[in-house]
């Protein structure tokens, strides 16, 4: 037996047998989208903001700075979380009556920002999505939720770390580990939505957000769910966040001219800026989403990850992890590498990243004639755990209204990127038919997700 066992032929990559079971998998769509970001705090007013070029970053207000390197980041500005539902939501279960206001000022305290902002982005998702309206049409036990996040209430840690400093432990609030841990983005959606099925984040750096939307759509493939809530939250803009980061060179220090800070393929880039926000999507199975009549975004047709296996911060020289990342992901939507029209790139504007991402894409895609490439962190800022699932949102909506979002502040291209071919969409929006887009979301420890998306048929 032990000898059989060791005879057998290594399967070098599962994923090159799923059109075994292609037939099987169920499709899914997108019908929802809801975005809170430093650029606008709806999905509209946000995606307007990107397609004019817009920056949302600004020197800090959240803390003090005067100590630290970088004093530039790209907060969320005027936000209430307390705001109030101008449709009335109805979604069964406890909450069956109205639902107005879904955060009240009691209840706000039990919350740190970040659970603050993934709520308001998923309540406008599912409204946008029209679901409330056809809940009688499915059980909650076949709706789930899964949001990214990528620190959690690192603000509030701080806080409370202080308060244990000058006035001891029993000052401390019973709330503080329902406030702070991930998972209570999605813990508290669930319950406002009254969601039973997965209920949880996905903690994987820069592409928790990113896994939460691919793991999600592998859910609705298997048939385990019929709808899930997914996306994801951030907000560490306080001096733990912006220290640590800055204490490794990671952020740029161009503090006197922050709207020109975050600059992804430029020659003057210096590092990336910390941006905070929350992004959500409605992934339905296409066939209930049909038979109810809602209107699609496009549909989610693949997803890839993968790990480096190199270097706790840095990208492998070649791109190779990001490579296969994308790979998976094409291959599995059955789109030709000649017809991707859009790639959202991960696009941190960092020294390395840009390069060896630029590689990757290049060594996919190398026929792609019609390819445009941007970053939206150009304007946004990085939103680590929400970055995947904001960018995912930007590249449905390029796929629906047919816009190519700019990378601002791309002045003199990287030699190194320039020499890849690619079209990185300079300072200005693009018009022009887009059927399918890649989103790239890459994270330290050298995890890799890439999504694809095309038009829905």
């Amino acid at each position: 037996m032990y000898n059989e066992l060791f005879s057998l032929p290594i399967l070098r990559d599962s994923r090159l047998n799923r059109s075994m079971s292609q037939l099987q998998k169920k499709r899914v769509v997108v019908t929802g989208i809801g975005i809170v970001s430093p650029v606008g705090n709806t999905r509209e007013s946000s995606w307007n903001a990107v397609i004019e070029g817009k920056s949302g970053i600004g020197k800090i207000t959240h803390f003090d700075t005067k100590d630290c390197t970088c004093q530039i980041a790209a907060e969320v500005k005027n936000f209430d979380p307390c705001f109030t539902l101008e449709t009335p939501l109805y979604p069964r279960g406890k909450n069956s009556e109205a639902l107005s206001q879904p955060i009240n000022p009691k209840d706000k305290k039990k919350m740190d920002r970040f659970i603050h902002l993934s709520i308001a982005a998923s309540l406008e998702a599912y409204q946008d999505s029209g679901l409330d309206a056809h809940r009688d049409q499915i059980s909650p036990t076949m709706i789930g939720v899964n949001i990214g996040v990528g620190i959690g209430g690192l603000p509030l840690i701080e806080e409370s770390h202080i308060t244990i400093l000058e006035k001891g432990f029993r000052r401390v609030t019973p709330f503080l580990i329902p406030q702070i841990i991930p998972n209570l983005a999605a813990g508290q959606v669930s319950i406002i939505l009254h969601t039973q099925n997965t209920n949880y984040a996905c903690v994987s750096a820069c592409a928790s957000s990113a896994h939460s939307i691919g793991e999600s759509f592998r859910l609705i493939q298997r048939g385990e769910s019929t709808v899930m809530i997914a996306g994801g939250a951030e907000a560490v803009i306080c001096p733990l966040g912006i220290g640590g980061f800055a204490a490794m060179r990671a952020l740029s220090t161009r503090n006197d001219a922050p709207e020109k800070a975050s600059r992804p393929f430029d020659t003057g880039r210096d590092g990336f800026i910390m941006g905070e926000g929350a992004a959500t999507l409605i992934l339905e199975e296409y066939e209930f989403a049909k038979k109810r009549g809602a209107k699609i975004y496009g549909e989610v047709c693949g997803y890839g990850a993968s790990s480096d296996a190199y270097h706790i911060t840095q990208p492998l020289e070649d791109g190779d992890g990001g490579y296969r990342a994308m790979k998976h992901a094409l291959e599995e939507s059955g789109v030709p590498s000649s017809q991707v029209d859009y790639v959202n790139a991960h696009g941190t504007s960092t020294p390395l990243g840009d390069i060896q991402e630029c590689k990757a894409v290049s060594r996919l895609l190398p026929d792609a004639k019609n390819l445009h490439v941007s970053s939206t962190k150009s304007m946004t800022g990085h939103l680590l755990g929400a970055a995947g699932a904001i960018e995912a949102a930007f590249s449905l909506l390029a796929i629906r209204d047919g816009i190519v979002p700019p990378t601002i502040n791309l002045e003199n291209i990287d030699p190194a990127c320039a020499e890849t071919g690619l079209h990185f969409t300079p300072n200005k929006a693009v018009k022009k038919p887009i059927a399918s887009a890649i989103s790239n979301s890459f994270g330290f420890g050298g995890t890799n997700v890439s999504l694809m998306f095309k038009k829905a048929t």
